[in-house]
């Protein structure tokens, strides 16, 4: 057992410690400069190529047709596609009700001062959709969806040529303008400079594995980007009223999405602690992702026993979990005192999974301990909070005389000038938006 201090000075005590994730990040990083490069001096030639390199296929169109979206479509387990159609709909709810929360803006704090601002959508976003071991038809729906609430004028979406074809009906269904077979870095490169078939967005979202985020990383600033994901996490808080099978099942759930998932426990009760690594240890004897599930909890699995919940709190806000499930004695009292997750589960009843698949909520989330200084994807993520102002004589009055004064204290001549010209001229410039 090793012992180590959380955040706050508080000592816990980790009964399972983590490896140190190192993963190889300077090759990634030439390996994907080497194909934004060349994807921008040779546009679909080079998309081409890495296709056939990275992907195996020989494909020159990249789009989809709306032929085949239909078919796509078409052919979806009828239960398949109206699960799917329930998740849109709750995802499309959610979105519209966050988005009723981002107001336009109109004040006057001084006489004839008029400031404001304007909630405008992003004129063409391009959502990336992994591929992955499985066909994770909520992918599409995460990213896709809240842009079609707020407003996106188009919606490019892009998939790796082997993905299922079901990810090509989800991306129809979510709401996608144009859909794309292209993947990995190449497809990131694409949408942020655009090529004769790709058209450039100005904003990339949704989460791939290291080299699309490394791609992300390079193309911000040509582009905007949602956020840097890493591997998926879960942490669970837990005080003596923990159940261990129920923990034990909610980890292994998240561990199975790929082997260098984080999952942990955090908790005021060593015994719980103890119990949930051995409940870990009988349900990976039949569970039939095992062969990641396995690795991801032994490579990355953490349980940390806390001296009391101050501690246990302290070391989950240093953590700053993606997903943090709370199971304690009053949940949300317990909730209340956290500030630092992507996204928040309170109670025993609410499951990552659900908000994984369908439940509303969003499930592109900060990761690496990102949850200490932003959220997730939601649908403030494709609209710009741009301000304005206009003024009057009255204004002009109120604020020229301080702003004539700091110019000249700074030795910015010309912004004297611009600050006086206006009450020389006894005009405030009246206009509105």
């Amino acid at each position: 057992m090793s012992t180590s201090t959380a955040a706050q000075g508080s000592r816990i005590h980790h009964l399972k410690a983590p490896e140190r994730d190192v993963a190889g990040g300077n090759a990634i990083e030439a390996t994907v400069k080497e194909i934004v490069a060349d994807v921008r001096r040779d546009g679909d030639a080079a998309l081409s190529r890495y296709s056939a390199l990275h992907d195996k296929v020989d494909i020159a169109t990249f789009e989809v047709s709306m032929e085949d979206r239909q078919k796509a479509v078409e052919s979806l387990d009828p239960q398949t596609r109206a699960d799917t159609l329930f998740a849109i709909a709750n995802v499309t709810a959610f979105a519209r009700a966050q988005l009723a929360t981002i107001l336009p803006l109109d004040v006057e704090p001084l006489p004839g001062v008029h400031l404001g601002h304007r909630v405008i959508p992003i004129g063409r976003i391009g959502a990336y959709v992994p591929g992955g071991r499985y066909p994770l038809l909520s992918a599409p729906v995460m990213t896709i969806v809240p842009a079609k609430v707020a407003g996106v004028g188009e919606i490019i979406a892009c998939l790796p040529p082997g993905a299922h074809e079901a990810m090509v009906a989800g991306c129809h269904l979510a709401g996608a303008d144009r859909i794309f077979r292209l993947g990995g870095a190449q497809a990131i490169a694409a949408m942020a400079y655009g090529t004769a078939q790709i058209p450039a967005v100005d904003k990339i979202v949704g989460p791939g594995n290291a080299y699309v985020n490394e791609a992300k990383r390079q193309v911000f600033g040509q582009v905007g980007i949602d956020q840097l994901a890493g591997p998926s996490e879960i942490y669970v808080l837990a005080d003596g009223t923990g159940d261990a099978e129920m923990i034990a099942t909610d980890l292994l759930a998240q561990a199975e999405h790929d082997v260098r998932t984080r999952v942990g426990l955090i908790t005021t009760d060593r015994a719980l602690g103890e119990a949930v690594m051995a409940e870990v240890e009988r349900q990976l004897g039949d569970l039939s992702t095992a062969a990641v599930a396995r690795e991801a909890w032994q490579r990355f699995g953490e349980v940390v026993f806390c001296e009391d919940e101050d501690a246990m709190v302290a070391y989950s806000d240093h953590i700053a979990a993606e997903h943090l499930q709370v199971h304690t004695a009053d949940a949300h009292a317990t909730a209340a005192r956290l500030c630092n997750y992507g996204s928040l589960f309170i109670g025993t009843m609410a499951s990552v999974v659900y908000s994984d698949k369908c439940c509303g909520t969003n499930h592109t989330l900060p990761t690496m301990g990102a949850g200490r200084y932003t959220g997730g994807l939601w649908v403030g993520s494709y609209v710009k909070v741009a301000t304005h102002q206009w003024l009057d004589e009255r204004g002009v009055a109120a604020v020229a005389p301080a702003a004539v004064r700091q110019s000249a204290s700074e030795g910015l001549e010309g912004h004297r000038r611009a600050a006086a010209l206006r009450v020389e001229r006894g005009q405030g410039g009246a206009s509105s938006l």
